[in-house]
């Protein structure tokens, strides 16, 4: 007899693909458990037998985008060329994983708000953020000991990268008649980075 397949994390991903919609549908804060039940088409004692809150699913949702995020800026990374060439590669690829995942964008900015009043989502939002500026901050280390960069705060810099980025998608959102994402972000990126080189 062939052992029973594990449909654990087959049923996670159904939940919170489930939860996306609703939240997408209603916000976050009008969201029920009940309502990700109906959406998932599994019985409430499923759901709660994998998340025992919305504030759960929340964490698990934010775990697998940030993760799914930092894997394509991982890819990018390996990439070849002067450190400016990777840092705009990797930026660029960012930002078009960002735009196909629009969908969920505003349900990530909702999360962001509900960060400050709940400390287990905003260690998960930090935790994102921290990684973020942890795989910039090598890159722009090298830069400067090549001499490509001048001599400043690596980390600094890659927070400043990392703000133009979650910026720049932010302006477009509201505004996307006013904000031209790619002419805007490119030009972002080309002024802080001759900032980087210059004296």
């Amino acid at each position: 007899m062939s052992p029973r397949p594990d449909v654990s994390e087959e049923r996670k991903k159904q939940i919170l693909e489930a939860a996306i919609s609703v939240f997408a549908k209603l916000g976050f804060h009008k969201a029920r458990m009940d309502d990700i039940v109906e959406a998932s088409g599994l019985s409430k004692g499923a759901l709660y037998w994998y998340f025992k809150s919305k504030e759960d699913i929340i964490k698990h949702m934010m775990d697998s985008i940030f993760a799914r995020s930092m894997q394509e800026f991982q890819i990018s990374s390996d990439l070849q060329g002067s450190t400016r060439e990777q840092i705009t590669s990797m930026l660029i690829h960012s930002m078009q994983e960002a735009k196909v995942m629009l969908e969920i964008r505003p349900i990530i900015y909702e999360i962001f708000a509900y960060s400050f009043r709940d400390g287990i989502i905003k260690q998960t939002v930090r935790e994102f953020f921290n990684t973020y500026i942890e795989q910039l901050t090598p890159i722009i280390q090298n830069g400067i000991n090549k001499g490509e960069f001048r001599d400043i705060d690596p980390s600094s810099a890659a927070l400043a990268l990392g703000a133009i980025f979650e910026g720049t998608i932010l302006l477009w959102m509201i505004a996307p008649d006013a904000v031209d994402i790619n002419k805007h972000f490119r030009n972002g990126i080309n002024l802080l980075l001759d900032g980087f080189e210059g004296e």
